[in-house]
């Protein structure tokens, strides 16, 4: 017999009050659970538009179930599913963009959230500064109609104020070190290109808060579609896979004060994320891509199989404790031991198969925040750090295009083509490593010729090795 589909369930449906660009899996295991539950607790119209910016697989799928689509929790206990309901709809920014900006312009918008992954706001990673040479932001400034998520803030924004109305907010929930200011900056320079004046009313008016993520949330994959039928007796198209573990932290900066009551949700409403955010940045997510390369070029498929494998769980431990913790001031309050202790046991959760290919994307956007910030610190003070050295070789032989057993990679990256491009006209490791580092979208100069020595040292060790016996002879 067929599955029922899962459809929208009676009852009163929550008045728009936010738009979502970027509505991939990761908002919806996350931002979209916490505002269902603030609206349960406390009211509020704050029903979610999410926009796809490229692709219309993400409307496809959840036009004919309402919006709605299951939240399966995979944890140590067994998977646990529940129905999300907070995405009213989802429009396609290509097939109709003046539509998403007069939906953007209506004054019952007052948040626009953001998950467009690092490479999503067109800016170069190593400056944060906006990259006036994108495609999408030359685009942007010729024409009405954007492109960019960027551009559909910008442009939004001045519908706003030509017809009188007060910005929104805008909430960043990619992980980029200072995401609010970031933003800020990134859309007040693109305003000011299309209007002076229309910069300096959003630099006064509107508000980007910064805010920290946290949830892993893997790809789904067709078993877990399979699970959720098993488990709720309903055919849901696009479920979203979840660990247990979640923390959103926002700074309550908001224009005129008005957001969803997510403090009663669990939300961590502070003045300044910054120590939370730098946190997280390096010891979660500079973990995660150091075991994303280096466990791919060792033949593990997922995180969880890196942490079965006692010389990768070392080599974590190693990086937590020796160059990684020695380089952060925690948030006040927070043991970053027994953080590093959580972590672990997150990233081991066999019930979660985050594949390392996946985190491996997009890495010349990922490693400046990551994992090169850690690097600049600990080679100021003078610390060894062998471990992150080896990762950034790690990166250097992935983004080659080629393993280390001669196998292509399907590599998926901004800077694809010119990175293999200048892998291939290296002759050797060290000339693969000096290459690479001049890149500058990647890498600052100064701190190109600082990683230079140790980078070349991990790469020739890796090349005669490999990758797991590099990692267990690391000193």
């Amino acid at each position: 017999m067929p599955v029922e589909r899962l459809t929208r369930g009676p009852g009163a449906v929550p008045r728009i009050g936010i738009v979502h660009l970027g509505l991939g899996a990761f908002f919806r295991a996350h931002g979209a659970i916490y505002i269902a539950e603030a609206m349960a607790a406390s009211g509020g119209d704050w029903g979610i538009v999410g926009v796809s910016l490229q692709s219309p697989s993400v409307r496809d799928a959840l036009a004919p179930q309402g919006g709605c689509y299951t939240a399966l929790e995979q944890g140590p206990d067994g998977p646990v599913a529940r129905v999300v309901d907070s995405v009213q709809r989802v429009m396609v920014a290509p097939e109709d963009p003046g539509a998403v900006l007069r939906l953007m312009a209506d004054p019952a918008i007052r948040i626009v959230s953001l998950t467009v992954t690092e490479k999503g706001y067109c800016h170069e990673p190593a400056t944060g500064r906006l990259n006036l040479n994108h495609p999408d932001i030359l685009h942007d400034l010729a024409h009405p109609l954007p492109r960019s998520a960027i551009g559909f803030v910008v442009r939004a924004m001045q519908q706003r104020r030509a017809r009188g109305l007060s910005p929104f907010t805008v909430l960043t929930c990619d992980n980029l070190p200072h995401n609010g200011a970031l933003v800020a900056g990134l859309v007040t320079d693109l305003a000011r290109r299309v209007d002076p004046a229309l910069g300096d009313w959003i630099e006064t008016n509107a508000r980007f808060p910064a805010t920290m993520v946290d949830r892993i949330v893997p790809a789904t994959k067709p078993e877990d579609i399979a699970q959720v039928i098993a488990l709720t007796g309903r055919n849901d198209a696009a479920p979203v896979v979840h660990e247990p573990f979640r923390q959103w932290v926002i700074e309550d900066d908001f224009v005129g004060g008005v957001r969803p009551d997510l403090g009663a949700v669990g939300v961590q409403m502070v003045a300044d994320v910054a120590p939370y955010e730098l946190m997280k940045l390096r010891m979660l997510n500079g973990v995660h891509s150091s075991l994303a390369y280096l466990g791919y070029l060792a033949g593990h498929e997922t995180i969880a199989d890196c942490m079965a494998d006692p010389v990768l769980a070392r080599f974590a431990r190693g990086l937590w404790q020796d160059e990684i913790i020695p380089a952060l001031t925690p948030p006040r309050g927070v043991d970053l031991a027994a953080y590093a202790a959580a972590l672990e046991a997150r990233f081991a959760n066999p019930a979660i198969r985050h594949r390392t290919w996946q985190i491996a994307m997009d890495g010349s956007q990922k490693l400046p925040q990551r994992i090169l910030g850690t690097l600049a610190t600990n080679l100021a003070t003078g610390r060894a750090v062998p471990r992150l050295s080896l990762a950034v070789a790690a990166w250097m032989t992935y983004v080659g295009g080629v393993d280390l057993r001669g196998q292509p990679i399907d590599v998926r990256d901004p800077l694809e083509a010119r990175l293999r491009a200048l892998s291939d006209a290296a002759p050797n490791p060290a000339a693969r490593v000096a290459a690479l580092l001049a890149v500058t979208e990647v890498f600052p100069a100064d701190l190109a010729q600082a990683l230079r020595p140790g980078v070349t040292q991990a790469m020739e060790r890796l090349v005669a090795q490999g990758a797991r016996a590099a990692m267990e002879t690391v000193e």
